[in-house]
């Protein structure tokens, strides 16, 4: 019976090796470190054991080598023979010559069994976590996928393909993400963790790299590298941009990318929740790149701080809006995009003599409020007066006292003004 179970550990390893994909000498490795493990319990030390293994046959043998000692200089049955038992075994054996017999695993009992399965399954168990982390760490930054398994509040457990478990938090999630169990769920491999040698696969679905491969995937323009994506910049389920290049003049990388009336895009967005997608052609002429970032707004001029990385940029008042975008995320897209902050400034023909800049209210109206209204192209008072109330509250991210303060500031100046 013991001799069976030693012979099923070893058939169930076998099979352990095909389904994680250990390689041979591993698995010998494996094995014999676990038989040496058990008889160094039993006995103090295995270095006068030789294990012999076949895991394709099941097959294992255990030679002990001993010393032939004198009868009455025996001290330690492990390591040495006395001379009368060595030569029932050869009669032509010597003092201080070696003994090599063979001992069978299951004759030491069955706590040594019991103590053999436990050191197997715990270095199986240390290998597949070893597996999982290495191949994982490979992975990072590649499309993988996985099917809903459980749903919490903070994240979502997914399973592989071999079950291994992989993590999507919340915070990697988009906005308007909702699955189901036993929903397929594509995202890239954003980090892995592995403390205390327990490995964590972590996902994301906001990472810019998902776009990346994403547009890989579709556009085999980019996979052959005669389409170069320079730089991406995301707002997870809402907007993104991507500058790409192309150093053959013959492709357009904008259409290409685009594909024939959106087909290589649309697949993408949908994938992305509907992300509003702009693909822009890459230049490093700053200030043309900038303008581009900025589209749909037709942009009057730019003027750059290179040292401060600030991009001041004039446009029409009807192009304002467009400029900065719903929530702000056109500007806020190109400034990520360009790596410029981008300063948004109307270009007004006639200037009202008796309007006032901004600039010169420092004294009543805190600096950095004034940033904020400047950004959305409010650079006069009359700008602002002239400006809905809410949209000076959700664009320019100000308070509604905050709001209602500059309001009755530049209201009272020219007040003062008329009665004057």
């Amino acid at each position: 019976m013991a001799k069976k179970e030693v012979i099923s550990m070893i058939d169930t390893f076998s099979e352990f090796k095909e389904l994680k994909n250990i390689d041979r000498m591993t698995m010998i490795s494996v094995l014999e470190d676990s038989f040496r493990n058990v008889i160094a319990k039993l006995f103090g030390s295995n270095d006068n054991y030789d294990v012999i293994i076949n895991p394709d046959k099941g097959d294992l043998e255990i030679w002990r080598n001993r010393t032939i000692v004198e009868d009455d200089e025996l001290e330690d049955e492990n390591t040495q023979i006395s001379l009368t038992a060595a030569r029932k075994i050869d009669e032509d054996f010597e003092v201080g010559e070696d003994v090599t017999d063979e001992v069978f695993f299951e004759d030491f009992g069955r706590r040594a069994i019991l103590n053999l399965r436990q050191t197997l399954t715990s270095k199986i168990l240390e290998l597949q976590k070893e597996g999982l982390y290495n191949r994982y760490k490979e992975k990072i930054g590649e499309i993988v996928s996985g099917e809903v398994y459980q749903i919490w509040k903070k994240e979502i457990l997914l399973l592989d393909d071999e079950k291994e478990e992989l993590l999507l938090p919340k915070t990697e999630q988009i906005p308007s993400d909702f699955f189901r169990k036993g929903e397929h769920v594509r995202a890239v491999v954003e980090r892995v963790e592995n403390k205390n040698n327990n490995p964590k696969i972590i996902l994301s679905r906001t990472s810019p790299v998902l776009l990346e491969r994403l547009l890989e995937i579709e556009v085999p323009e980019i996979n052959d590298g005669l389409i170069t994506i320079k730089n991406i910049a995301r707002i997870p389920g809402e907007r993104a941009k991507v500058a790409v290049e192309s150093y053959d003049d013959r492709i357009d990388p904008v259409g290409a990318c685009v594909g024939m009336k959106g087909s290589r895009i649309h697949g993408i967005v949908r994938e992305l929740r509907n992300e509003n997608i702009d693909i822009i052609n890459y230049t490093p002429n700053m200030s043309l790149f900038i303008q581009r970032a900025l589209s749909p707004a037709k942009i009057t001029s730019v003027k750059l701080n290179e040292e401060e990385k600030r991009a001041e940029v004039l446009l029409r008042p009807e192009e304002v809006s467009l400029a900065i975008g719903k929530g702000g995320f056109n500007i806020k897209l190109a400034s990520m995009l360009t790596g410029y902050t981008i300063d948004v400034y109307r270009d007004i023909d006639d200037f009202d003599e008796e309007d006032i800049y901004l600039d010169e209210f420092r004294d009543e109206i805190d600096g950095w409020v004034i940033d904020q209204l400047k950004k959305i192209g409010c650079v006069t008072a009359k700008n602002v007066l002239a400006a809905d109330r809410d949209k000076l509250i959700q664009e320019a991210d100000l308070e509604e006292d905050t709001v209602d303060e500059i309001l009755n500031i530049l209201r009272a100046e020219f007040d003062d003004e008329s009665k004057s």
